[in-house]
């Protein structure tokens, strides 16, 4: 049964928060397919997946790129899923639509609390994915930058 997540950033920006959860991704074994809504800021998010720790690595790549197949996090402004990810990523207001989040095992959504466009466009899509009866869960960020269960749409199936 899909999920979708969605994260309520507030206290850290997403070049900040992506890396330790690609991490959690990569470490339970799944493959993830990261959409970005701008190409510019696709380019600085693979930078910064380069340098998010200096004791990791976060193996990734470019849709662009001639081996973008075997990556096991892949960055892309299309809606193919060119490396067989399980795992959707929605960055930078890159959109998608409860059927396609559905062909995931989990898809998260990553939305800037601090604008207010996007605020509004993440309540319209978290009450798209209920509608369409798939299971949602809305985490935000704490005073202390943890993450915290706020909401989850009634269980379905």
């Amino acid at each position: 049964m899909p999920e979708v997540r969605f994260y309520h950033l507030t206290r850290t920006p997403l070049e900040a928060t992506l890396p330790a959860i690609l991490e959690t991704s990569l470490s339970r074994g799944w493959r993830v397919l990261v959409q970005c809504g701008d190409q510019n800021r696709m380019g600085f998010l693979g930078e910064k997946l380069w340098t998010a720790r200096p004791d990791s690595f976060l193996p990734h790549g470019m849709s662009t790129a001639e081996n973008a197949a075997d990556q096991p996090i892949l960055l892309t402004m299309d809606t193919e899923n060119l490396n067989n990810a399980s795992v959707l990523m929605l960055v930078d207001g890159a959109k998608s639509n409860p059927k396609r989040m559905a062909e995931f095992d989990l898809a998260c959504l990553f939305f800037d609390g601090n604008d207010d466009a996007a605020v509004n466009a993440a309540r319209s899509d978290w009450k798209a994915v209920c509608d369409a009866k798939i299971q949602a869960v809305y985490w935000a960020q704490d005073g202390d930058g943890r993450w915290v269960k706020k909401a989850e749409s009634a269980a379905v199936g």
